[in-house]
């Protein structure tokens, strides 16, 4: 018997057409493509990367090396080593101001917290209307300048309708600006019904994030808005919250516009922040060098500010699964 031998019938695409096999993409087109975007990036990335050179890393720099130095702008820097920190920590005024900048955060932050906080959960759980929160925002878009002179002016002890107001009512006109009792706590308050928009919306964009089940689980369980607002809305709110505090907080230490424009450090000063310290010593006495010390202060405790703020509330953390 005779085996016959047949080669494997060969596979073709119907119709009789030859199969076509695509051309792998080879690593130098990898390559070149990774390049392309690489370019790409560097056009998009290099103008806020000049603004951060030039208007932030250059100053930051170069105000670390003046205040090492005397420097009054009409002469060359001289070199003093460490003698503009020595006089910073013997100077009464600096740690005046220091002081009258930690009652000013602690005024503002405190209040600006729970006002926005209590306006972003209304916002959320009562109305989610964009008009109201484009009303709600209305004060922020109002520079620190304007809002400065316009409540000067509502709080001015004998013209303002403030005080008009008050002695309507019965009550004895308050020199809200005037007074060494009165004055941070005014400039706290203003501060805070420019700012609380803002960071309202910040929050509630928070609280956009968290799911409305578990709000519903909570209700069939039969819990309260207000147990469901410390068992669910704050935990989960944390991370947002714990960034909103470190920007506020960093804002509130550099308060300088309010100051300037409605009690210039005064009364008796009363309102002399650090921030307008600093500028008083430098573009007032054109000490230039102990200003900058004092600046270097300034960005020092701000960082470990910051960085306590970022560790105690866990902010690179969240809740949410």
């Amino acid at each position: 018997m005779t085996i016959a031998s047949s080669s494997p019938p060969s596979r073709l695409p119907a119709g009789g057409a030859t199969e076509t096999r695509s051309k792998p993409t080879t690593r130098r087109d990898d390559v070149s493509g990774n390049r392309g975007d690489g370019r790409l990036a560097a056009v998009f990335i290099a103008p806020a990367l000049l603004g951060f050179l030039v208007f932030l890393l250059w100053p930051t720099l170069r105000g670390i090396y003046l205040s090492f130095t005397r420097f009054n702008l009409l002469t060359p820097a001289e070199w003093v080593g460490l003698d503009n920190y020595v006089r910073m920590v013997n100077d009464p005024i600096f740690w005046d101001s220091l002081t009258v900048t930690v009652e000013y955060v602690v005024i503002n932050i405190g209040v600006q917290t729970v006002a926005a906080l209590a306006i972003a959960v209304l916002l959320q759980r009562l109305t989610q209307s964009a008009m109201l929160r484009g009303i709600v925002l209305t004060p922020y878009l109002m520079s620190n300048v304007v809002a400065g002179l316009v409540w000067l002016w509502i709080l001015d002890t004998q013209l303002g309708i403030g005080n008009e107001i008050i002695s309507a009512l019965g009550a004895d006109r308050i020199p809200f600006l005037a007074d060494e009792t009165w004055a941070i706590p005014t400039i706290a308050l203003i501060n805070v019904w420019r700012h609380v928009g803002y960071t309202a919306l910040l929050l509630f964009a928070g609280l956009q994030a968290i799911p409305n089940d578990m709000y519903e689980a909570a209700r069939v369980d039969g819990a309260s808005e207000w147990r469901m607002f410390w068992r669910i809305t704050m935990p989960l709110l944390r991370p947002v919250l714990a960034v909103v505090l470190i920007m506020t907080v960093i804002g509130s230490f550099q308060v300088f516009d309010t100051v300037a424009v409605t009690t210039a450090g005064g009364p008796a000063n009363a309102t002399n922040v650090l921030q307008y310290y600093i500028y008083g010593s430098a573009f007032g006495r054109f000490q230039f060098g102990y200003a900058s010390a004092m600046s270097v202060a300034l960005l020092i405790v701000l960082s470990a500010i910051t960085i306590l703020q970022y560790r105690l509330t866990r902010a690179g953390r969240t809740d949410l699964g």
